[in-house]
């Protein structure tokens, strides 16, 4: 299951599942650490005697978001007990506070009791073990915590608290939660457990005929009691409801930063470009990691999460955040880099966001070679110097042309197979084969560029021309050597053969080969270029109802089918949207625009219905696979829009970039 709601503020995350359950609350790093872990806090209604849980059958659920905000909505009508709920969910822009209101309308025609339950199934730290939950009754709260993290919750509805409690053990020696407890509408309050538990609240509401009534509750995150306390008392002083609204404003004013026209592009375009500036956002952790997805439910299929920094992924979605006007971020990106380069001078597979080593599965130095994606290395000096040319900060490009630029440049220069004048070996950008690659060889090759505008910028001439040479010889060698003209297009790369002596052809038809032109080694109308890329469209398109485009032939990751002729893999939304980036690239006509506007249609068509965009799709009914959302995917979704409004603006002379009120 996906997660259609996410919310957070750098700090704090927290994510829902399409059922409007929580199921993931990161703190205090975004991705790390997860103290739900797939499991629920879950919100449950007690009527006349009946119990449903909110992610019972028999709801109808709509979930969005309020526009242009981080404030998600959602409502349920359950006709059986005829009940309507209606909430907003928030996390405080600065502070760590998660605020919720829910109003319950009774949908019958009589005065009636309704209850409302709160569960919070928090494992702290990723583990049951140790754990407090404890009712405060001079307060009148509840919290859980464990070492250096508290968390406490709150609410009331008009002038009452809540109303009953309880603490109790969970998945451990025959008891499954204290959730079970709430089934029959009524709490023990026990006051406290220790060990593997979990909690409770409940509010007590009496509705008239149709009338309703609005339950406000909070979480507060924090590294000892005197710390929640007081974000505690900040909620009761600035008043849950003026804080939702004030997060709403916060964020419609930071989007309001740089606007656009957009053209001719539909309304869905906007909506979806503007929403995957805001998901973008969320997984931006304020120390600098950009988290690649937080959607826990992955763990169902692989012992391991999307909760990393891949410098790849963090790199284009920083150079989104770059050229749509919200870089204000990029520098704590480039100091996490700075931080975990290596001597050597190169990145390695992906990090903790509190900037430790992830875990990986590339090999150490086998046949002398390094367990990195070299395209991570380069991809970041080549967002670098996009960071310069778009806010001009003299002092940053320096700070990090020494600590950053230089050593990656020399690295690159130096990680060079003579024979062929290409990259060294790598993992190649999905991280399944090592070789030499065309997409790696691009960033390289852009990389270098960069690094030589940079050296110039500082008159580091030697480097400058170091660079540079290095930097066209790859050029050459791509021509050279990953064009095949017998195919009459350019291959996925150079792989060694099943005993490891040569080299040979990879000939397979790939997605990615769209580096070539995004990192400007060929033009979009190169003809060898347009070769590739009309057999990428041909070949990779899934002939279904959903389309989109494959990352590669037979492509195993999540497969779906085995009909590779119909369907040559699942579709991704960045493999699509490159496609959409290269009929941008190469259109001299506004009609020629077209195709690529209907891509970027097709994307907002198939992202849920919050503005979600999933890694890929089902190809046969479109449904999100792997996780959701991927950062990724709404980074690129971000590049292509602005692509299509630069090219847009050249062919008619209008700009798209206008200073605009939401």
């Amino acid at each position: 299951m996906s997660r259609p709601l996410i919310i957070g503020n750098g700090s704090i995350l927290v994510a829902f599942d399409a059922n409007m359950t929580m199921r993931d609350f990161y703190y205090p790093y975004v991705g790390q650490w997860n103290h739900i872990m797939g499991h629920k806090n879950n919100l449950g209604f007690w009527v006349e005697g009946k119990f449903t849980w909110i992610d019972d059958q028999g709801w109808e659920r709509m979930l969005g978001y309020r526009e242009n905000s981080l404030v998600a909505t959602a409502q349920a009508v359950h006709k059986g007990l005829a009940l309507s709920v209606e909430s907003m969910d928030a996390v405080h822009y600065q502070d760590n506070i998660y605020v919720k209101s829910l109003t319950i309308k009774n949908l019958s025609g009589r005065e009636r009791e309704v209850r409302v339950f709160f569960t919070h199934d928090f494992s702290i730290d990723e583990t049951e073990v140790g754990d407090t939950a404890l009712y405060d009754p001079q307060l009148r709260t509840v919290y859980h915590y464990k070492k250096n993290r508290y968390f406490m919750i709150n609410g009331f509805s008009g002038h009452s608290r809540f109303h009953q409690y309880a603490a109790g053990t969970k998945r451990f020696a025959g008891a499954e939660g204290t959730w079970r407890d709430a089934e029959d509408g009524a709490l023990s309050c026990n006051p406290i457990a220790q060990g593997s538990v979990d909690s409770a609240i409940s509010f007590r509401l009496y509705l008239g005929a149709q009338g309703e009534q609005t339950v406000y509750y909070w979480i507060v995150a924090g590294r000892n009691f005197q710390e929640v306390r007081a974000l505690n008392n900040y909620v009761w002083e600035r008043g849950a409801r003026q804080l939702l609204h004030k997060i709403h404003v916060y964020w419609r004013n930071w989007l309001n930063q740089e606007q656009w026209t957009f053209a001719d592009l539909p309304e869905q375009v906007r909506n979806l470009y503007y929403r995957s500036l805001l998901t973008i956002r969320t997984h931006f952790d304020r120390r600098g990691a950009v988290v690649a997805a937080v959607d826990s439910d992955i763990m169902q299929t692989n012992r391991d999460h999307y909760c990393y920094l891949w410098p790849r992924d963090g790199a284009l979605t920083v150079y989104a955040l770059i050229r749509a006007g919200y870089g204000e971020l990029a520098e704590k990106f480039f100091a996490f880099c700075a931080n975990a380069l290596t001597e050597s001078g190169y990145l390695l597979h992906k990090y903790n966001p509190d900037g430790t080593l992830g875990s990986s599965w590339h090999p150490w130095l086998e046949q002398n070679q390094l367990p990195i994606q070299e395209d991570e290395t380069a991809l970041v000096l080549f967002c670098l110097w996009q960071c310069y040319k778009h806010n001009r900060d003299i002092e940053m490009a320096h700070e990090y042309y020494r600590s950053l630029a230089r050593p990656m440049a020399d690295f690159m220069c130096g990680y060079v197979d003579r024979q062929l004048e290409l990259p060294l070996s790598s993992y190649d950008l999905w991280e399944e084969k090592r070789g030499i690659f065309t997409f790696t060889a691009a960033t390289v090759y852009a990389g270098l560029k960069a690094a030589a505008d940079l050296a110039e910028l500082f008159s580091d001439d030697e480097q400058v021309t170091m660079y540079r040479e290095q930097a066209e010889k790859i050029k050459e060698s791509i021509a050279k050597h990953l064009y095949d003209p017998v195919l009459g297009r350019f291959i996925r790369g150079l792989v060694w053969d099943d005993q490891g002596s040569y080299f040979r052809q990879d000939t397979t038809l790939e997605s990615s080969l769209a580096g070539l032109f995004l990192f400007n080694v060929f033009g979009a109308d190169d003809p060898r270029l347009t070769a590739t890329m009309r057999a990428i469209e041909e070949g990779l398109w899934v002939k279904t109802g959903v389309g989109g485009l494959a990352r590669y032939t037979n492509d195993c990751y999540f497969q779906r089918s085995n009909d590779i002729q119909k369907v040559p893999g699942n579709p991704w939304f960045i493999c699509t949207l490159w496609l959409a980036q290269w009929y941008i690239a190469k259109a001299s006509t506004v009609k020629e625009l077209t195709p690529a506007k209907a891509l970027l249609h097709w994307a907002a068509v198939y992202a849920l219905e919050t503005g979600v965009m999933a890694e890929q799709l089902h190809p046969e009914t479109g449904e999100p696979l792997s996780v959701a959302p991927l950062t990724w995917s709404h980074a690129t979704y971000v590049l292509a829009t602005l692509d299509y409004l630069d090219k847009y603006a050249i062919l008619t002379g209008d700009s798209c970039r206008v200073n605009l009120t939401l």
